[in-house]
């Protein structure tokens, strides 16, 4: 079967290490630290106080406004704290701590009277479920879309390097994952599922199409091929159905909504064992990792405890990142909290690590062919560099999608996605 997939790109080395590794649980932490911002939009508002006692699923934070989303306890325990700690992006937010008591005692929602759309978004909604492959947008607004839509997709491509959490969840819960996005589908008022699958992942496009006709599930199997970003929301829709999203415009407004692996998942627990989201998976890999793993993870947990639990980090491990290699954040430690969003913990050896001095561009147009918004990455570099924002964003910066294809072909190791994330952050300065 011939693979679809988007023009320009580039070929990464897989490195799925982790493809094999079965699902398991990471220990429950002594206390967690949950952030109140694990999503795109307003952060939530805090429920609870020092010394109150808490359960797994009880609201600790409440989504403030429409695009927001709540949160809840991973642990049964007492609130010890409400601070300000850091974020994996380099930001700070409030986090609420909480010390577990051991007890494991659960709330859960009332059990869905009526399976109508509106009742599925007020799930969504009431479950605190967002985007899992990393964007982190509500569900409840983006499954209620403006626009009428005629298709909807799942994101499986996990186009990444080392990540194999979603993987692992279409193999092991195949049938909660299509049950969950027939749910999704049911809000959008569809009868047809397309799974995008990176033709790296045979097994799991065996399965998917072996259970979904099993089930009954009207799902279309596209085999992708394995190229990077082929799971950038853009690059996915013009594979699977040749249409392009307009600047400034959304996936909606072509008639197309993108769904996530986990997110399917994680509406089956919500819409049938009433579970609130306060768990994910989790891979934890690298060759600066003494054990890999794909672990269920509570949301809270230290990066320090995922670690731990995998035998800690090897004597060589020079860079720990937050997600995968070409799209992650590069951290200065482990003191920080697995979120809703969390795919990935990264730990990588000299051997592996780009450590190396950016040098000066030599113009060779690398970037340029690479590029799969087919932006002029060197000029936003230049220009951002000069402090001349204003430039930068007429060669595209707002356009960028960050996925760092330009800084892996760049020869002067150029640190390109940072200066456009630079140049964001300057221009929203000014905006403001």
């Amino acid at each position: 079967m011939e693979s679809k997939t988007f023009k320009k790109g580039i070929e990464v080395p897989h490195n799925k290490q982790t493809k094999d590794n079965v699902l398991c649980d990471c220990p429950t932490p002594a206390t967690v630290y949950i952030p109140l911002s694990q999503h795109i939009g307003k952060s939530a508002v805090p429920t609870v106080a020092v010394g109150d006692s808490v359960k797994i699923g009880t609201l600790v934070g409440k989504g403030d406004g429409l695009v927001s989303a709540n949160i809840f306890s991973s642990v049964s325990g007492v609130v010890k704290s409400v601070e300000c700690r850091k974020t994996p992006v380099g930001a700070s937010c409030t986090h609420i701590v909480i010390e577990n008591d051991g007890k494991h005692e659960e709330t859960l929602l009332p059990p869905i009277k009526d399976f109508s759309p509106q009742s599925l978004l007020e799930r969504m909604k009431d479950a605190g479920l967002v985007g899992m492959g990393g964007a982190g947008f509500p569900s409840h607004v983006k499954y209620a879309p403006k626009s009428k839509v005629d298709t909807f997709i799942i994101n499986a491509a996990e186009c990444e390097p080392y990540i194999t959490c979603d993987h692992r969840l279409l193999l092991e819960k195949t049938e909660s994952v299509l049950k969950g996005a027939e749910y999704l589908m049911m809000t959008l008022g569809l009868n047809k599922i397309s799974f995008g699958v990176e033709d790296n992942k045979l097994d799991a496009i065996e399965r998917l199409g072996k259970i979904s006709s099993e089930m009954g599930v009207n799902a279309e199997i596209i085999v992708l091929k394995s190229k990077y970003p082929q799971g950038a929301e853009k690059q996915l829709i013009y594979a699977v159905t040749g249409r392009k999203v307009p600047r400034g415009k959304l996936p909606a407004d072509i008639g197309v909504v993108v769904g996530n692996v986990h997110t399917a998942f994680a509406m089956y627990a919500a819409a049938e064992l009433n579970k609130l989201l306060y768990r994910r998976a989790v891979t934890v890999c690298g060759d600066g990792i003494t054990k890999t793993a794909n672990l269920w993870v509570d949301i809270g947990t230290r990066y320090s405890d995922c670690v731990e639990y995998c035998g800690g980090v090897k004597a060589d491990c020079v860079k720990i990142i937050s997600g995968g290699p070409m799209m992650g954040f590069a951290l200065d430690g482990l003191d920080y909290s697995v979120t809703k969003t969390t795919g990935s913990i990264l730990a990588l050896g000299s051997k592996s690590a780009n450590i190396a001095k950016p040098q000066p561009c030599i113009n060779c147009a690398k970037c340029a062919h690479a590029c799969p918004m087919n932006l002029m990455p060197m000029y936003i570099d230049a220009y951002t560099q000069r402090g001349d924002y204003s430039a930068a964003k007429r060669y595209g910066a707002l356009d960028c999608i960050e996925c760092g294809c330009c800084a892996y072909t760049c020869p002067a190791k150029r640190p390109i996605v940072q200066s456009v994330r630079l140049c964001k952050a300057k221009l929203r300065e000014v905006k403001q």
